[in-house]
């Protein structure tokens, strides 16, 4: 197999041109206008991945009420159903080609590959002056997150991450139950997900051809180039760590969320790996473990004093606490919050918060303080066409961090157990060599961020 080296010319004259593309955009309040939204008040969208989630993606784009313009996938068989649902969709297998010959006419994209190439795309519409949602978590590796942030407000542009949750009416019952001292102090917090369910701890396996429908040199895009096998792509790529975040990263945007959004923690100063269950021989080296225990210790402030978030993922489940109604389980997927008056679980995605101790029914439900969302997308959307990133909750200010968090637990899980590590944010360095390795990303030639 040989890197598409005829396409890597032209990709370095789109993005050699593409900075200079950005000044001869229609600039209104600071914001890119594009012709899609001056022609008829809709945003034309461009989709980098259209098959899998990326059709709960478009889809909600479409109910938003927005022009589905351009659709890019490089498996025709897995994004056969979007090009076939919006036929008059421009269609591309190269999102760098979609960008180049559209991207004069399209207002924002929407990336939904998997987690390896959501850097490189992003950074190039950006750099185009793009508005851009990307799918969670935001990028496979600490500085890829700090750098979309950076080039997002370079640009001015509106974003949103993926974690659909963060807009439920869940979420918002959560932060007013944790905001107004309804169930007190909390100090420690529990998070699970029942994930991975696709295999991990495994080394890479056999290679096999790649199908005829799928161009594999592109599905690998910055990735270093190995073998095609369909027991990695199209669904378990997830648990390689050239591709995925594994069981963390997944679930952790649609869980981990609530409890550092209501309780303002920011990014963790510690972690500390329980476990990092391994028991193929050389799988540390290609998968992330198949269960793991992590404790994020974050820093006491002016409204609360530390508060440390128990990860649990894999055959690890959340304790039952003392005084729990024995009518209530422990979410497979949420959280338990810990509270010095109340203990409180809820679902992943802004699952409903429940009361769940003894004194449930001296509970009370605090007034009504957090705005509600008009919708996940709407929301990004109306950030757009309002020149106001900030009215999209999961916007890069609120998605990196929460990124970086993930991808801490990450690198101490890729470590394995005992592992303690000390995070200085300002240095983006843990003082740790093997750690420190992991806060970066190698990128095959011609696909540098």
């Amino acid at each position: 197999m040989t890197t598409d080296k005829s396409f890597s010319r032209s990709r370095r004259r789109f993005l050699q041109t593409s900075a200079g593309a950005v000044g001869s955009l229609n600039i209104l309040s600071g914001f890119v206008k594009g012709q899609g939204t001056a022609a008829n008040g809709k945003l034309n969208l461009a989709f980098v991945g259209a098959g899998g989630r990326a059709n709960g993606n478009i889809d909600g784009c479409d109910k938003a009420g927005q022009t589905i313009y351009a659709l890019c996938d490089v498996d025709k068989v897995r994004a056969g159903g979007s090009m076939k649902k919006y036929p008059n969709a421009k269609v591309y297998t190269d999102w760098r080609e979609m960008l180049d010959a559209e991207g004069d006419k399209i207002d924002a994209v929407v990336v939904s590959t998997p987690d390896h190439l959501h850097a490189v795309s992003a950074m190039a519409a950006l750099r185009m002056g793009k508005h851009v949602y990307v799918e969670k978590p935001l990028t496979l590796t600490i500085s890829e997150a700090r750098a979309l942030h950076a080039e997002a407000k370079k640009q001015g542009v509106c974003t949103q991450m993926g974690n659909t949750g963060h807009a439920a009416e869940g979420a918002r019952l959560t932060n007013e139950y944790i905001r107004s001292g309804a169930i007190g102090d909390i100090s420690k917090i529990y998070c699970r997900t029942n994930r991975p369910i696709w295999p991990q701890d495994l080394v890479r396996p056999p290679e096999e051809p790649v199908p005829s429908t799928m161009d594999w040199d592109k599905w690998l895009g910055p990735a270093a180039e190995k073998p095609y096998s369909s027991k990695i792509a199209p669904f378990k790529w997830r648990g390689f760590l050239d591709y995925g975040t594994g069981a963390l990263g997944d679930m952790g945007a649609h869980i981990i969320d609530h409890p550092v959004w209501a309780l303002g923690l920011g990014i963790p100063e510690k972690i500390y790996v329980e476990k990092a269950d391994r028991s193929t021989p050389g799988a540390e080296k290609d998968s992330h473990p198949s269960s793991c225990i992590i404790h994020y210790h974050f820093a006491a402030t002016d409204d609360h004093g530390p508060v440390e978030i128990e990860w649990r993922d894999g055959q690890y489940k959340i304790p039952r606490p003392d005084g729990a109604r024995s009518d209530k389980k422990m979410p497979d997927n949420g959280c338990l919050y810990l509270g010095s008056t109340h203990h409180m679980i809820h679902s992943s995605h802004g699952g409903k918060p429940e009361i769940i101790d003894a004194a449930h029914a001296k509970f009370k439900a605090p007034p009504q303080t957090e705005e509600r969302s008009p919708g996940h997308y709407v929301e990004w959307v109306e950030a757009i066409q309002k020149g106001d990133p900030s009215r999209a909750k999961s916007n890069f200010d609120v998605a990196v961090p929460l990124t970086e968090t993930l991808c801490l637990g990450v690198i101490g899980s890729i470590l394995g157990e005992g592992t303690e590590l000390t995070w200085d944010t300002e240095k983006m360095s843990f003082g740790n060599e093997a750690a420190d390795a992991l806060v970066t990303h190698n990128y095959r030639e011609g696909w540098e961020l």
